[in-house]
């Protein structure tokens, strides 16, 4: 149904939990891609382990000189198509005893970075006027989650960020979106007691934690032609945790 075959595909956080299975779910629907994340070692054994041709580039984000690197060898492989902005981190305290620097360090890398990034991929896109950027947002962005204002205020940030780039591009055949996920099954939610996963799992009307795959399918659909006519918009899939 899906066939991406001679599109490139740029994941950012490609050796995490959501990032691994996009890698892998690219690649069944043919198409080119390319890793990036800031430990060279998991993006390498990651591509061992899809047993597929694929790049990988070593880029930390917070980085401004990283990105430029990056984009540098972006632009000599005759740019990108596809833009999946899915590096992203937490760093979680009470407002009031949050530091500049965590607020500064969330902003950077989960909203920063990928407006530098995007504003460097996008010119080719333009030029080839094709194009596909999905962001990766959180459940959280709409809902607020105590103790998380930053990264909250990052991924709300990232969805207003993509509605007006979306408004600026539309016309050139490119669509900006996001994906909002719930809660997914991750390292970060493996370490989660039975009492902690048990709270979060009566939030939710599925009665389940959803999985990486099923950000990708989503993510897939509006990778693809399928989706012409969906811009600035939000897909949320968090088994009915969040109904808007």
């Amino acid at each position: 149904m899906f066939d991406l075959s001679g599109k490139r595909v740029l994941i950012t956080g490609a050796s995490g939990g959501i990032g691994k299975e996009l890698s892998k779910s690219f690649l069944e629907v043919g198409a080119n891609i390319i890793l990036s994340g800031t430990n060279i070692k998991r993006l390498q054994s990651l591509k061992d382990d899809l047993d597929q041709e694929c790049e990988v580039y070593e880029c930390d984000l917070t980085n401004v000189d990283n990105i430029n690197s990056l984009l540098n060898y972006l632009d000599k492989l005759g740019g990108v198509d596809i833009l999946i902005n899915n590096a992203g981190k937490t760093e979680d305290n009470l407002l009031m005893r949050m530091s500049d620097k965590q607020w500064e360090d969330i902003m950077l890398i989960n909203l920063t970075s990928v407006m530098r990034l995007t504003r460097g991929i996008i010119r080719g896109m333009i030029k080839k006027r094709w194009g596909r950027i999905i962001n990766i947002a959180s459940i959280v962005a709409l809902t607020g989650n105590p103790g998380q204002s930053n990264y909250v205020a990052s991924k709300s940030g990232l969805i207003g960020f993509s509605k007006s780039l979306a408004s600026e591009v539309a016309s050139r055949g490119i669509t900006v979106n996001c994906i909002a996920p719930g809660f997914i099954k991750t390292n970060m939610t493996d370490k989660l007691n039975e009492n902690q996963t048990n709270s979060i799992l009566n939030r939710i009307p599925m009665n389940r934690i959803g999985l990486p795959i099923e950000i990708c399918s989503s993510a897939i659909y509006l990778a693809s032609s399928h989706s012409n006519y969906i811009t600035g918009q939000t897909i949320h899939v968090n088994g009915g945790m969040l109904m808007s």
